[in-house]
């Protein structure tokens, strides 16, 4: 190996381990769910992509190459949607502090239902104990 591919190996292995870090101590440090799932995910995945990089530049062999590329697309499918059921999740049980939202697109007019008003856990009872389903 070369010296410039084993300082560019270590520079994204160094980097990779430094964002995912900050995801770490962003997962400690943040005050509601909406702000740790972000610090759990952006630079999560951005640090995992970097340390699979360096780790494909620093290991021989298309074999592992392979390896590392399959995880890498499995961290760039999971992490998104995981966010995004976290992220529903905790506004429909009230987890979710409303006066740290810039935008409530759940909270308007526009989205309510005849059952439910989306603010409320999935499972609660209608408020109109008279209006529910028949059923």
């Amino acid at each position: 190996m070369s010296t410039v591919s084993e300082v560019v190996a270590f520079a994204c292995l160094l980097a990779g381990a430094a964002l995912c870090l900050t995801a770490g101590l962003g997962l400690v440090r943040f005050p509601d769910v909406l702000s740790r799932m972000h610090a759990g995910t952006k630079p999560q995945v951005l640090g995992v992509l970097l340390v699979m990089v360096g780790a494909a530049i620093r290991l021989d062999g298309w074999a592992n190459a392979w390896m590392l590329l399959l995880v890498a697309a499995f961290q760039l499918l999971t992490a998104p949607v995981s966010a995004h059921l976290i992220s529903r999740v905790a506004y429909r049980r009230r987890h979710v502090r409303r006066d740290l939202l810039l935008v409530d697109e759940y909270g308007g007019r526009g989205h309510q239902d005849e059952r439910y008003r989306g603010d409320e856990p999935g499972d609660a009872p209608p408020e109109r104990p008279g209006r529910g389903s028949a059923g």
